[in-house]
């Protein structure tokens, strides 16, 4: 516990916050382990850029609709319950990829729907339980922090994965690996049973909370925010691992490349978390878009795995200076809220709608460029025009009118 209080400065950690936190990670190397791969599993399976486009557009259709449905039983239910649903919905999701083995490819709007949902279940309920168990001041240091554990796993994940998968036969080692993540999202349920019950009251109240962005300036440019957030997500969490194995013929590459991309991560979270005091939140968003938007041009030409090395390097250095008080700014907006206290399940929903319709926009463009012109003509300008989404997330941050919370003489009532 000493060592955490060093790394971490003057802040009181809960029980709560840690277990959040453990949940976290576990559900982080899980995902480092196996969903690099699982593009790839299916890219190997089929060849085809639009059966990896369709996959991933029914994750992203899927997982706001599960939101929505999330939100109500969180109103209804222990948010802990709510959490539990997403982590077994994503223990479904690599049973049923071990089931179908090479047949995997048949079922891609399935296996899509199934990550969608748990996504949706999990997402929701951690964002809440995120909301509810940090307060204003710890808020930093919990979105730091677990940035740290995600470039932890990032680390030790995918190069733990590439070296198995390449070191057996066929497709073994990647039915090895998503047994392993298997047992990870079990472990996440243990552990999920030692959090406090947090039950909530009242209705839930979609329409009126996203009618509030009529009213509540603040809210609007957040949410615009994250439509161009997911603008650029959509296609870029699953487009570079494909194009590193496409560029390589390896897994182990994959590994190395998740490896090389999270140490240093890892680092720019701890040092973002640290250093990005609430003052300068705005600036160090508008740097790391920039950042985020100039390592594209590394992707446009002559692809090779050094470029690719370089373009992970500089994306490690770019989020964390973004993201950490992105999320931050977004949790300050929506504490001051109107009723935010009874509704912020209904807040963090419509922020998650916004950010997969444009993970859904992004995802369509892709499947338009590959179907009606060349994979390697139309890829390049596409990632060109949806890779600017993070950059027109400070046109928006800019115009948000409230201090941070943490500059205020004191928070407001929702976050008391």
């Amino acid at each position: 516990m000493k060592v955490i209080k060093h790394m971490i400065g003057d802040i009181e950690v809960t029980k709560d916050l840690l277990l959040l936190l453990t949940i976290g990670g576990l559900y982080a190397l899980s995902i480092a382990l196996s969903n690099t791969f699982v593009n790839v599993y299916l890219w190997k399976q089929s060849g085809e850029f639009t059966d990896i486009g369709i996959y991933n557009l029914a994750a992203v259709i899927s997982q706001p609709l599960t939101f929505i449905l999330a939100g109500k039983w969180a109103k209804k239910m222990d948010r802990v319950i709510v959490l539990r649903i997403g982590v077994i919905f994503l223990a479904l999701f690599y049973i049923t990829v071990l089931a179908l083995g090479q047949n995997a490819s048949h079922l891609l709007i399935l296996l899509g729907a199934l990550l969608g949902i748990g996504f949706g279940f999990y997402w929701l309920a951690f964002n809440v339980l995120t909301f509810e168990i940090t307060e204003p001041e710890t808020r930093d240091f919990f979105n730091g922090f677990l940035g740290l554990l995600t470039s932890f796993a990032g680390m030790i994940g995918p190069i733990f994965a590439g070296f198995v998968i390449s070191s057996l036969e066929s497709f073994t080692g990647y039915k090895v690996i998503f047994a392993v993540s298997l047992a990870l999202f079990f472990t996440a349920v243990i552990l999920s049973f030692f959090l406090e019950r947090r039950s909530a009251k009242g209705t839930f109240s979609f329409r009126r909370v996203f009618q509030e962005r009529k009213s509540n300036s603040d809210w609007l440019n957040i949410l615009h925010a994250h439509f161009f957030q997911g603008i650029r997500e959509g296609t870029f969490i699953f487009i570079i691992v494909v194009l590193v194995f496409i560029t390589t013929e390896s897994e182990l590459a994959i590994g190395t490349f998740g490896l090389v991309n999270s140490a240093v991560a890892f680092l720019a979270y701890y040092l973002a978390t640290r250093l990005i005091k609430p003052r300068f939140r705005k600036k160090a968003i508008l740097y790391g878009g920039i950042m985020l938007y100039a390592s594209v041009f590394l992707l446009i030409s002559d692809l090779t795995f050094g470029k690719l090395l370089v373009y992970g390097i500089c994306i490690s250095l770019a989020y964390p200076l973004l993201l950490v008080p992105y999320i931050s700014l977004t949790y300050d907006v929506i504490g001051k809220a109107w009723n935010a206290a009874e509704m912020r399940i209904e807040y963090i929903v419509v922020r998650e709608v916004y950010l997969n319709l444009g993970r859904i926009v992004s995802i369509i463009l892709f499947l338009i460029a590959v179907s009606l012109f060349n994979d390697a003509k139309s890829i390049p300008i596409l990632l060109l025009i949806v890779g600017a989404g993070y950059s027109f997330i400070y046109l928006f941050i800019r115009k948000l009118k409230s201090k941070p919370v943490s500059e205020t003489e004191s928070p407001p009532e929702a976050l008391q």
